[in-house]
């Protein structure tokens, strides 16, 4: 059971490692300035072709439940998130998103009566420091809209993983998420034309940039994740989130020259102590294998008979 349930964690992994790529690619080759039309562009052509493939719509109760599942995951989420993050420093807006655990934790409790404990409770706090240590400039600016919008989405995305874990799909996770890509790139696309206007022009790396947001970033990562929920609930699978931080700031250091000093090194090790203490049960396997390791041989008795 432990090794079936450590393949979850280690799949759900992917999800914050492939997003922690996000900042980087958005700042490096998206157009600036235009939010709307990267949330769009990032769900709305891969829920599309998801859906062309699979040949799946829903039905009875499934078509309000994928629209609202959309609109909580999709739809609020992108853009509040990008609000955030346009507005707000990145480390005060990662920050903030690293607070989505114990949110998680806390609605899975109403909704689904997952109790946390007080383990996972500590577990999902450490890692939140350890976040803060990694990214927070202590000379952050505070902006009111900006720091609405980085609530807003962890508010969002926190009630829309209760759900996916409360409404049991009777389709396949990937089918699930082409409806959720579709519901919520229907809310965005009018609403990006909007306040945005036309699409711009795009590049060659921009095309391959949204290429990798929307393929890997969306639909690969948003399997993983959801798939993870389903099997071992929502509270736990929230902690391994904290990993999209820490994966920015190592691809900050390694690709863009960023600094990282020993506050850096503690929030790391804060956030991976935190992730896996969190997982409840999966360690237990490597703790007892190393104690039998490193046990002392029975050396014979020289008196005893036999």
């Amino acid at each position: 059971m432990e090794t079936i349930s450590g393949r979850w964690v280690a799949l759900a992994t992917v999800a914050p490692v492939v997003w922690g790529t996000t900042y980087l690619t958005t700042a490096t080759w998206l157009p600036p300035d235009r939010p709307l039309f990267a949330a769009t562009i990032r769900a709305l052509p891969a829920g599309l072709l998801l859906l062309a493939v699979l040949r799946r719509l829903p039905t009875g109760i499934w078509w309000w439940r994928a629209a609202a599942l959309g609109l909580t995951n999709i739809g609020m989420f992108f853009p509040l998130l990008f609000l955030g993050a346009y507005r707000l420093p990145g480390g005060l807006a990662s920050t903030v998103q690293a607070l989505s655990p114990l949110v998680v934790m806390t609605l899975a409790w109403f909704v689904l009566g997952e109790r946390a404990g007080r383990r996972r409770v500590a577990a999902g706090v450490v890692g939140a420091a350890g976040v803060g240590l990694l990214v927070l400039d202590a000379a952050a600016r505070l902006d009111p809209l900006g720091m609405a919008g980085a609530v807003g989405s962890v508010a969002s995305s926190a009630l829309g993983f209760v759900l996916v874990k409360r409404w049991a799909a009777p389709v396949g996770m990937l089918t699930l998420v082409s409806w959720q890509l579709v519901a919520g790139g229907l809310v965005l696309l009018p609403v990006g034309l909007l306040l945005e206007g036309p699409p711009p022009a795009l590049d060659a790396p921009a095309v391959a940039a949204f290429v990798w947001l929307s393929g890997a970033g969306t639909v690969l990562a948003y399997v993983c994740w959801f798939g993870a929920i389903d099997r071992l609930g929502a509270g736990a699978v929230s902690l391994v989130g904290l990993l999209n931080p820490l994966t920015g700031t190592l691809l900050g250091v390694a690709v863009a020259g960023e600094a990282f000093g020993v506050a850096q090194a503690l929030g790391a090790a804060l956030v991976v102590g935190g992730v896996l203490a969190g997982q409840r049960g999966l360690l237990a396997p490597v703790t007892a294998r190393l104690r039998r390791l490193t046990a002392p041989v029975p050396q014979p008795c020289p008196t005893c008979p036999g």
